[in-house]
């Protein structure tokens, strides 16, 4: 709970963002719903436009906070980005009630302290950034599988799997990705428990460990004549922090793979074709409860492929030894070294 406020700071900057941009097309359009049908107008291109635009400044707001090292200043950062999403809720949040955006947010902001609190959101920071540090990783990785991506193509050019898209429900189609998701995420928890296992039964010392740690206030402290044992709790923490990493860059490749089939059904698909494909479906989708001017079918089949990419993914990279060795072996060794220090820190402090 120590300096929650300043902790939560980029998170909570990215959420203001977004409200801003709330706020931002409740003004241009004079709707808290965002309903594109059709041939998009020229004030519904620039709603597209700003749609395409606010993760990337989120992510971009978020970034930079973190970067603040200034406790007080990450702290009124966290209090002016509440009042900026408090602000946005009342002058244009997704609801036309304001006591529903206020609710709304309100949750917001406790799921961001809570997860702060309990650490998982460090670490889902901390797997992120470690997964974009290492795309040259996510390229060779998503290499390896382009032939099974490529594979995918015969089901998306697969009339009857464009029927199935177009009449399953998307709380259905969830459920399938969730499925898929959790297989996905066993092949990658069982082979990381197999990796670690060594280095949590106590086999964590290295020579070059003195080295490594110069510099930081445990290069003083001596290696404890008897290590300090992990308990389950931390042991499961230590698993879960490398699944975590892995399943998030293996969700980058799978994201990547999904825009590619959405955006090749954009340039193919006319609306002959797609009425052919998808039985006479919507020529308009649902994303996130916003109408918009892409195929309803298009977008379930491109989520069915990036979970099925996900799942297959996360097969080839717990058998791939040179993913092992370029991504996750790094990882596992930055890991044993806070396991060394914890120790030695364990030891100067009893």
């Amino acid at each position: 709970m120590r300096r929650l406020w300043p902790r939560s700071a980029p998170a909570l900057a990215a959420f203001a963002v977004s409200m801003a941009f709330s706020v931002l097309i409740v003004v241009i359009t004079g709707k808290h719903t965002i309903d594109i049908e059709g041939h998009p107008t020229r004030t519904e291109w620039f709603v597209l436009a700003v749609l395409v635009l606010v993760l990337p400044a989120c992510a971009t707001i978020g970034w930079l906070v973190s970067r603040v090292d200034d406790v007080a200043t990450r702290t009124v950062v966290a209090f002016v980005s509440v009042g900026v999403a408090v602000a946005g809720g009342i002058l244009g949040g997704p609801s036309p009630r304001v006591i529903t955006n206020l609710v709304f947010e309100g949750i917001v902001i406790v799921i961001v302290l809570a997860l702060t609190a309990c650490g998982v959101g460090s670490i889902l920071g901390w797997g992120l950034r470690t997964a974009i540090e290492n795309v040259a990783s996510v390229g060779a990785l998503f290499v390896r599988a382009l032939p099974v991506v490529l594979l995918t193509v015969l089901v998306f050019f697969n009339t009857y799997v464009w029927s199935m898209a177009s009449t399953i429900s998307r709380g259905r189609l969830w459920l399938a990705l969730l499925f898929l998701a959790l297989i996905a995420t066993a092949f990658i928890t069982s082979a990381t428990v197999e990796r670690v296992r060594p280095m949590l039964a106590g086999d964590r010392e290295s020579v070059d460990d003195d080295v490594r740690l110069t510099g930081t206030p445990f290069e003083k402290m001596p290696d404890p004549a008897a290590g300090y044992p992990l308990s389950r709790t931390e042991q499961s923490n230590v698993v879960f922090v490398l699944a975590t990493s892995q399943v998030l860059q293996v969700g980058l490749v799978a994201m990547v793979a999904g825009l590619i089939f959405l955006v090749l059904g954009l340039i193919l698909l006319s609306p002959e074709l797609l009425a052919q494909w998808s039985r006479n479906g919507s020529s308009d989708g649902q994303i996130l409860g916003m109408t918009l001017p892409v195929p309803q079918s298009l977008i379930q089949i491109s989520m069915f492929l990036a979970g099925m990419t996900f799942m297959y993914v996360s097969a080839r990279a717990v058998g791939d030894n040179d993913y092992r060795t370029r991504f996750l072996d790094p990882l596992i060794d930055d890991l044993r070294l806070t396991l060394v220090a914890r120790s030695r820190y364990r030891a100067a402090v009893s």
